[in-house]
């Protein structure tokens, strides 16, 4: 019997129910388990009593709900930038983000950066990162011009690999530079749960600028930018901010009040990886506390299936590829499910 699992009619967790069937869930993006986690759940019906299910205002309005800027400013503090800036999506954060400030310089993609990043169609850079960064030094020194705008991904979730920005302290000091990085797959889960932002280089000849999806580990259906108070003003007053629907409030109520989730989740979950690692006797490709692991056996996804274990594995970066064979490892998984998924895999 063929399976079809593209219309699951219930929510992500660590277990699906198909065909009368159970199967063991490692893929997604919910890295912490948020969208399964009671306390949470809590915290939010707490915000949907307390501010209704959405707000189609504009955050122009003169009349506002305060949870947007208390938001904004908790984040800030939380993952360590000078201010923040909330969407309803991580797809307008960075568009918005892009939009406003490409017009500062000459504008360098990274290899793979997300379409989410892309001003207009962009080539699919196929270079590594790391390649990329020394000709990328080696270009602006060389160049005439003075101002530059670098858009990057953090890290490359597929492979996977967190890239390391101490590159642009060989920079010259007389160009100016405003980096943007899409944290979307970092964001809660990185560098403890802090991110990117508090891990690039502090230079004063570089501005940083991270927009990110807050729908994956945070679990809230929204987008963020974290920089300067300049530039989250500056981003403020463009037409796309000012005309934009905020996310619901009551996810924002959520994140807002939960810190000690969050950083029990990310406990949890680094716990879990270090089990799954411990417990690998198989080659496969991942990054230090990041859960995605990727192994290259191309019919391992169909072999972990005959077990009643779904992974993520799908063609990656077009349709005509070859499928990317990931197991995501989450605070949601228990440590028996992580020893069947090992067992399977020996």
């Amino acid at each position: 019997m063929n399976l079809d699992f593209t219309e699951i009619n219930q929510p992500f967790s660590n277990t699906i129910q198909i065909s009368g069937k159970n199967y063991l869930y490692f893929g997604g993006t919910a890295y912490l388990g948020i969208p399964q986690n009671k306390a949470f759940i809590n915290l939010y019906v707490e915000g949907i009593k307390k501010f209704g299910l959405n707000n189609g205002t504009s955050r122009s309005n003169n009349i506002q709900l305060g949870i947007y800027k208390h938001a904004e400013a908790v984040a800030a503090q939380r993952f360590g930038s000078e201010a923040a800036l909330i969407t309803s999506s991580g797809y307008l954060a960075a568009q918005l983000t892009v939009n406003q400030l490409a017009a500062f310089g000459t504008v360098i993609y990274a290899p793979s950066t997300h379409p989410a990043l892309w001003v207009e169609n962009q080539i699919n850079h196929t270079n590594k990162f790391v390649d990329w960064s020394i000709e990328t030094v080696e270009l602006i020194n060389s160049s005439p011009k003075k101002n530059w705008v670098l858009i990057s991904n953090s890290m490359n979730n597929i492979m996977p690999e967190i890239y390391d920005f101490n590159f642009l302290n060989k920079v010259d000091k007389d160009k100016s530079i405003i980096l943007i990085v899409d944290d979307s797959h970092g964001i809660g889960v990185n560098n403890e749960g802090l991110g990117a932002y508090s891990a690039l280089p502090k230079l004063a000849n570089v501005e940083n600028v991270v927009v990110a999806s807050m729908a994956k580990a945070l679990g809230v259906d929204a987008g963020i930018v974290l920089g300067s108070a300049s530039i989250i003003e500056q981003l403020k007053r463009t037409n796309t901010f000012v005309g934009a629907s905020p996310p619901a409030a009551a996810g924002l109520y959520a994140f807002v009040y939960a810190e000690e989730i969050y950083q029990k989740a990310i406990q949890k979950l680094y716990g879990n990886i270090s089990i799954f690692e411990k417990g690998l006797i198989s080659k496969c490709d991942y990054a230090k506390n990041f859960p995605a692991f990727l192994f290259h056996n191309t019919d391992f996804a169909n072999q972990l299936l005959n077990q009643q274990i779904l992974i993520s594995s799908f063609p990656y970066p077009g349709t005509n590829n070859l499928s990317i064979n990931r197991v995501i490892i989450s605070s949601w998984h228990t440590e028996d499910q992580i020893n069947m998924l090992l067992s399977a895999i020996s």
